[in-house]
């Protein structure tokens, strides 16, 4: 499909009537640790919190322009795209469903509920995101409702190029980045994008960041053609995609498979925590992604240019925040997980807190085998300030002779008994 610069000028003009241009930030701390002018494009703050609402707003401005009143319209989502439709249902006047899987959190649910008011229904169906896209599928066979799809759209697309012609004229000086980063799920945000600048930039300007769980573009692009993946991991929910959209695979499938970079989940955990902790700044998930690539890159290849990650989305619940640090500590190499075999005699266990540094924590501690009757496994979890401690950890344990074993990186094991 073509992203032409008129239509996106228009639809950009016209979403003024709904919400303020996103700012374009120069993010000190993260230009100063990379050497570069570091942008931020923050789409965590639109009206809903993420750029989903960009999309909707021209799927329903063009399809009621076009004579498309008196119409139910629908949509399937658990997150971002529920969203931005129930506000924008509410912006025209217009019904809509909102089709969400029973496991939805109660907090995303409020919140769509909010946003559309009395002009939503929401439908609460099955218990994944598939028996739901199903059943709004039966809905509108059977009332001949309209369907907005989350990226799979030209005008979906269209929207979402809007960023990119806000970022263009907010650039100081008129200057055109040496590096974009743009978080991958279905597409639509990245085939709008990079069809708004169409040849006036390198295709090498742009990186395209997906969970390493769920590569649909990279494994798509590899292929040649469009591949389901039979599985995702859902922790990044906002991008876990299985199969990217094809009008969006039609306007990518040009980039080398070389310009997706996967991130690892944990990876993205250390990005929402720093940002959290330093900048106050509350990301999902998947609003973290293009910020993570500039650690993965890191200050060789980045000092010097001009960079702008867009943040997607800073719809966060808190009560997954626990996990985030664990997994962040984790991959940070500052918390390990051991099994220890220890003796049951008295004063085996003051022996092995002689082991431990004076910046070592334990933070998880529980007996295995109770019954032991000469030795006893513990389960025992340990922070540190400096991830070099473990070394010295380490040594200390094996010169004791503790029997041990380190099962941080066994995720079956881990998952048992973490």
């Amino acid at each position: 499909m073509n992203v032409t610069s008129t239509d996106v000028l228009n639809a950009t003009e016209a979403m003024r009537g709904l919400f303020p241009e996103t700012p374009l930030q120069l993010n000190e701390h993260l230009s100063a640790r990379y050497g570069a002018s570091v942008y931020l494009k923050r789409e965590d703050l639109t009206p809903v919190r993420s750029y989903k609402i960009r999309g909707a707003f021209n799927f329903f401005r063009k399809f009621l322009q076009a004579g498309g009143s008196g119409k139910n319209f629908v949509c399937a989502s658990a997150g971002n795209h529920a969203q931005g439709f129930a506000f924008v249902c509410r912006h025209f006047g217009v019904q809509g469903v909102v089709f969400m899987p029973v496991t939805t959190p109660q907090q995303k649910i409020d919140k769509t509920r909010i946003f559309g008011g009395e002009f939503i229904t929401i439908r609460l169906v099955g218990d994944f995101f598939d028996q739901c896209y199903a059943a709004a599928r039966d809905y509108v066979e059977a009332t001949g409702a309209s369907m907005v799809p989350p990226f799979d759209h030209a005008d979906i697309i269209e929207g979402q190029a809007t960023i990119a012609a806000e970022m263009e004229l907010q650039l100081p000086d008129g200057t055109l980045p040496d590096l974009v980063i743009l978080p991958v799920g279905g597409g639509g945000l990245s085939a709008g994008f990079t069809g708004f600048f169409g040849g006036r930039v390198p295709p090498q300007t742009f990186l395209f960041v997906e969970p390493a769980g769920a590569p649909s573009l990279k494994k798509s692009l590899e292929a040649g053609r469009i591949v389901t993946l039979p599985k995702v991991d859902n922790f990044v929910d906002g991008a876990a995609v299985a199969r990217i959209g094809d009008l969006n695979f039609e306007a990518l499938k040009r980039f080398d498979p070389g310009q997706v970079m996967l991130l690892p989940e944990d990876a993205i955990c250390v990005t929402m925590s720093d940002m959290l902790n330093v900048e106050g700044v509350v990301l999902e998930p998947a609003g973290a992604m293009a910020i993570t690539a500039l650690d993965m890159l890191g200050r060789e290849k980045l000092s010097g240019k001009t960079v702008v990650a867009v943040v997607s989305g800073g719809n966060f619940d808190f009560e997954r925040l626990p996990d985030v640090k664990e997994r962040a500590m984790r991959y940070a190499g500052l918390k390990k997980y051991f099994i220890l075999r220890l003796p049951q005699r008295p004063g085996a266990l003051r022996d092995f807190l002689n082991l431990l540094g004076p910046d070592d924590d334990i933070a998880r501690f529980e007996y295995l085998k109770k019954s032991a009757r000469n030795f006893g496994s513990i389960l025992i979890g340990i922070e540190t300030r400096d991830r070099a401690n473990f070394e010295g950890l380490l040594a200390r344990f094996d010169g004791a002779g503790l029997g041990y074993e380190d099962i941080t990186e066994n995720e079956i094991l881990a998952n048992l008994v973490i």
